[in-house]
C-alpha cells in the first residue's frame, strides 16, 4: 500500500515540474472563493477545491445538486428523490442511510454561506437561481467545518445584496418527461439598494416536478407519474453598513418540498410478482412499482441567519449566528412490510388486505454560534485565523404504523385486548409505534494559520477542538414492538489538525502536499425490533448498541496550474479511515444499524483539466479513480463474516471509476451571441450495501405464501449496480438582456439503477431507485 501512495502522490508532483516551466499565469477569469474562511483565488487554495459559478449553473441547466455534481471530480450522489439525495465524496461512505435512522450524522458537510444546514440524509435540496458559486472542498475539512466533513464540504454561496446597483432577473422553465409528466418553474430575483447604507435582495421560486414512475393499485388500475411534487420558497436578505468597515446582513429562508412519491422501481412486492396464482401475476417493467397506499415526502425548511462583518485594520471579525426549523414527513406504504409480518404471525387472511401506512416525522430545532477572528495585514509573512463554535439540536423522531382495522385481527389471533395491553400509551390500530427525541450539544474551538516561509513556500498547520454530548430517549408501543422506555448517551472529544506544504513552481503553477485528520461523530442505535426478528438475526445483530465516533487520516499530493488556454487541478490521495461507520439492513428485524469497521481506506486520483484551444470553445474533462476497500473482517458470534465486512471488500456506494467530458462553444450569432454545450458522465458500478457483494447474484425467496404463491420461488438479482453513461445537450442564445435555453438532459434515456431498495431483507419487497427519464426543456431569463 506504501508503494500506491509513493506512486500516486509522486505523479502529481513529477507532472508538475514538467509543465511549471511552460506556463504563464493569466488572471482574466479569476474565480475567487472562501474555502479556507478567508477570499483567495481558486487556484490559489493549496488543497482540492471546485466552483461551479453563475454562470456554469446557467449555462448547463443545473436545478439541484445531482446536476451539478455531473462536472466535480470525486462528488457523488445517490438520489433518493428531491430533498433525499445521499453525498459523497472521495468514496468515504458508510453504505445507504435510510429515512429510519435519525442518528446516523453526516459523511459530508453542507453550507449555505457561512450556515451549516448538514442533515444526514435530509439535506435540503436547496434552488441553485441566483448563487454566486458553489464551492466543493475534497478531503476532510474537520480544522474549519467541523464534524460531518470527514469527506469534503460542500457550500452554496449565494449573492449577497447590492449596495451599488438595482438589479433583477426573471426566469421561465417548462419540460417534457419521457412517458411522464410535465414540470416547469418561475423564478426571480430584485436588489434594491436603500439609500447609500443599506440594499435588500429577494429570490422566490416555484418548481413543479414532472413524475415518471407509474404504480399499479389494488383492483388492477394504474396511477401514472406518482412521484410528481412541487418545491417552493424564498431567500430575503438585507445588508446594512451604517458605519465605514462594519456590515450586518440578516437574511430569512423558506421552502418547502412536497413530493408525491418516491422514484422506486420494483422487481418483486408481496402484493405484486409473478409467482401468485390466486391474484393477476405481475412482471414489473423500468418505472414501474405498487401501492396499496399514495405516498408523500414533505420537507418544511427556515432558516435565519445573521452575519456580522467588521474590519478592526489588522484584524478581521466575523459573528454568524443562525437558526433552522424543519418539519419532515416521510410517509410509505408499507402495505407489504406490514404484512409480511401478519403472515408470520397467523394471521387471518382478511387482515391482509388492510392497507397500512408507516409515516415517519421529523422536527427539527438548531441553533448554531460561530465567531472568528483573522489577520488581514499586508505583506504580512503570517496568516492566521481563531475561532469558535457552539451548536444546540432538539431532533424529535417519529414512527406510527396506521393500520385502520388491525387490532380486531390482533385480538382474534392472540387475545381480546392484547392489542390495547401492547400500545404502551399510543394510538390503537397501529402495531408500530416509535418517539425518540435527540438532545445534541456540541462546542469547538479553531485555530489555523499560514506561514510565507519564502516567496514560493508556504506552510498551513491548524486544529480544532470538540466536545460534543449526545442524548437520546426512546419510547415504542404496539404489537411489533418491544414496548421500550429507555434514554441513552454517548459524547466525546478530540482534536482534528490539518497541515499543508505549498510550493509555487512558478506564477502559473502550484505543488502542493496536505496531511489533514476528519471525524465523524457517533451515535447509538435504536434497538431492534425483537419481536420481528428471527432467532438468527437477533443474535447476530442485537450487540451493537452504540459506535463510536469515525476518524480519518488523509495523505494528499497535489498540482494546480493555469495558462490562459489551460487549467489543469490534479491530486492523489490516501484515506487511512479507523472505525468507520457502516449502516447495514438488520435482516428481519425490519431494522437498520450502525457499526465500526476498525480499518478502511480509500485511495484515489482525482482530475479536473480545462482546455480553450480557440476563441469561444471551451474543453473539459473531470474524473475520479478510486479503491476504496475494507482492512477488517468482521465476523459474528459463528465466525461467519459479518454482512460483507470482510477485507477487501469495497466500501458500498463508491463507483470505482467515474469521468465527465463537456464541449462549449460560444459564437456570434447576427448582433447576438450563441451558444451550444454537451456534457458525457460515466458512472461505474456499486454496491448498495457491504452485504450485496457476497453470494452475488442472489436469490431472494420470501417465505411467504400468500395470493397463492407458495412463498418459497425464487427472485434471482445480480446486486452490483451497473456502470450508466448519461449524455446532456444544450444549446442557446443571449441577447444581451433576454437568454434563452433549449436543452435535453438523458438524451439516450438511460435507466440507471442508484441504489437498490429492499424491504424487510427482502422479503417484502425488492427494486431499485431510479434516475429522471430523458427530459427536455426551454428556459428563458431576463435580466434588468
Amino acid at each position: 500500500m506504501k508503494r500506491h501512495i509513493t506512486l500516486l502522490l509522486g505523479s502529481a508532483a513529477s507532472f508538475a515540474l514538467m509543465t511549471g516551466a511552460a506556463l504563464a499565469q493569466d488572471d482574466s477569469d479569476e474565480i475567487v472563493v472562501t474555502a479556507t474562511k478567508r477570499a483567495q483565488s481558486l487556484q490559489d487554495v493549496p488543497f482540492s477545491v471546485n466552483a461551479q459559478t453563475q454562470d456554469d449553473l446557467e449555462k448547463t441547466g443545473a436545478q439541484n445538486l445531482e446536476d451539478l455534481s455531473r462536472n466535480v471530480a470525486g462528488l457523488s450522489i445517490q438520489n433518493l428523490g428531491p430533498g433525499q439525495s445521499q453525498v459523497g465524496l472521495r468514496g468515504v461512505s458508510a453504505g445507504q442511510i435510510v429515512r429510519d435512522q435519525p442518528g446516523v450524522k453526516e459523511q459530508v458537510g453542507v453550507y449555505l454561506d457561512e450556515s451549516v444546514i448538514s442533515l444526514s440524509l435530509f439535506t435540503p435540496d436547496l434552488d441553485l437561481f441566483d448563487l454566486d458559486r458553489v464551492e466543493t472542498l475534497r478531503g476532510p475539512q474537520g480544522t474549519l467545518f467541523g464534524s460531518g466533513s470527514i469527506g469534503g464540504t460542500i457550500r452554496y454561496i449565494t449573492n449577497q445584496p447590492n449596495l451599488d446597483e438595482f438589479e433583477g432577473m426573471i426566469e421561465g422553465n417548462v419540460n417534457f418527461v419521457k412517458d411522464g409528466g410535465t414540470g416547469y418553474h418561475g423564478k426571480g430575483m430584485i436588489n434594491a439598494p436603500l439609500g447609500d447604507k443599506a440594499a435588500f435582495r429577494l429570490v422566490g421560486y416555484w418548481t413543479e416536478y414532472g413524475g415518471f414512475i407509474d404504480a399499479f393499485r389494488e383492483g388492477g388500475g394504474v396511477d401514472e407519474d406518482v412521484n410528481d411534487g412541487e418545491r417552493y420558497g424564498f431567500r430575503a436578505a438585507l445588508r446594512l453598513e451604517p458605519f465605514e468597515n462594519f456590515a450586518v446582513t440578516p437574511r430569512f429562508i423558506y421552502q418547502d418540498v412536497d413530493v408525491n412519491g418516491f422514484n422506486r422501481q420494483e422487481v418483486y412486492n408481496l402484493y405484486a410478482n409473478p409467482f401468485t396464482t390466486t391474484r393477476p401475476p405481475v412482471t414489473f417493467g423500468e418505472r414501474e412499482q405498487h401501492l396499496l397506499l399514495r405516498e408523500q415526502f414533505r420537507d418544511q425548511t427556515s432558516i435565519g441567519d445573521v452575519t456580522v462583518d467588521w474590519d478592526w485594520g489588522a484584524v478581521d471579525f466575523t459573528s454568524i449566528t443562525s437558526w433552522t426549523n424543519r418539519d419532515i414527513l416521510v410517509s410509505r406504504d408499507a402495505s407489504a412490510l406490514t404484512h409480511s409480518v401478519s403472515i408470520d404471525l397467523g394471521y387471518l387472511p382478511g387482515a391482509l388486505s388492510i392497507p397500512s401506512n408507516l409515516k415517519d416525522r421529523t422536527s427539527l430545532e438548531t441553533f448554531t454560534q460561530e465567531a472568528r477572528i483573522a489577520s488581514d495585514y499586508d505583506d504580512s509573512r503570517l496568516d492566521w485565523l481563531l475561532g469558535v463554535f457552539y451548536t444546540e439540536i432538539d431532533r424529535d423522531y417519529s414512527q406510527r404504523l396506521p393500520t385502520p382495522g388491525y387490532d380486531v385481527f390482533t385480538d382474534i389471533r392472540f387475545g381480546a385486548g392484547t392489542s390495547a395491553a401492547v400500545a404502551n400509551g399510543f394510538p390503537l390500530n397501529s402495531p408500530y409505534n416509535a418517539d425518540l427525541p435527540y438532545d445534541i450539544k456540541q462546542f469547538a474551538v479553531f485555530a489555523e494559520g499560514t506561514a510565507h516561509l519564502t516567496p514560493e513556500m508556504h506552510f498551513t498547520a491548524g486544529a480544532r477542538y470538540y466536545d460534543f454530548k449526545e442524548e437520546r430517549a426512546f419510547v415504542s408501543g404496539g404489537l411489533f414492538s418491544n414496548g421500550d422506555n429507555r434514554t441513552d448517551t454517548t459524547e466525546s472529544d478530540g482534536f482534528s489538525p490539518r497541515f499543508i506544504l505549498a510550493y509555487d513552481l512558478s506564477d502559473a503553477v502550484q505543488i502542493n502536499a496536505q496531511a489533514s485528520k476528519g471525524f465523524r461523530l457517533g451515535g447509538v442505535n435504536d434497538p431492534l425490533n425483537a419481536t420481528l426478528c428471527t432467532p438468527a438475526d437477533l443474535a447476530i445483530f442485537g450487540g451493537f448498541q452504540s459506535y463510536d465516533d469515525e476518524t480519518l487520516w488523509n495523505y494528499e499530493g497535489g498540482l494546480k496550474a493555469k495558462s490562459g488556454a489551460f487549467t489543469t487541478n490534479i491530486a492523489g490521495f490516501y484515506n487511512d479511515v479507523k472505525n468507520l461507520q457502516v449502516t447495514l439492513d438488520a435482516g428481519s428485524c425490519s431494522s437498520r444499524i450502525s457499526f465500526n469497521v476498525p480499518d478502511a481506506h480509500t485511495l484515489g486520483v482525482e482530475w479536473e483539466i480545462g482546455y480553450e484551444p480557440a476563441e469561444g470553445l471551451a474543453l473539459s474533462v473531470a474524473g475520479t479513480w478510486l479503491e476504496s476497500e475494507f482492512d477488517s473482517t468482521v465476523v459474528d458470534g459463528t465466525g461467519a463474516v459479518l454482512a460483507g465486512l470482510r477485507d477487501g471488500n469495497r466500501l458500498a456506494s463508491v463507483p470505482q471509476f467515474q469521468i465527465a467530458a463537456t464541449a462549449s462553444y460560444t459564437f456570434p450569432l447576427g448582433s447576438n451571441e450563441g451558444f451550444l454545450a454537451a456534457t458525457f458522465q460515466h458512472v461505474g458500478t456499486r454496491f448498495t450495501q457491504p452485504s450485496d457483494q457476497e453470494n452475488n447474484p442472489r436469490s431472494f425467496v420470501s417465505g411467504l405464501p400468500f395470493g397463492g404463491a407458495p412463498g418459497t420461488d425464487a427472485t434471482v438479482l445480480d446486486l452490483e449496480l451497473p456502470s450508466y453513461q448519461i449524455f446532456n445537450l444544450t444549446a442557446g442564445i443571449d441577447f444581451e438582456k433576454w437568454e434563452l435555453l433549449v436543452y435535453a438532459n438523458n438524451l439516450f434515456d438511460e435507466n440507471a439503477l442508484l441504489a437498490f431498495d429492499r424491504e424487510r431483507g427482502g422479503r417484502a419487497r425488492l427494486g431499485f431507485h431510479v434516475n429522471e427519464p430523458r427530459t427536455i426543456g426551454v428556459t428563458a431569463r431576463w435580466r434588468f
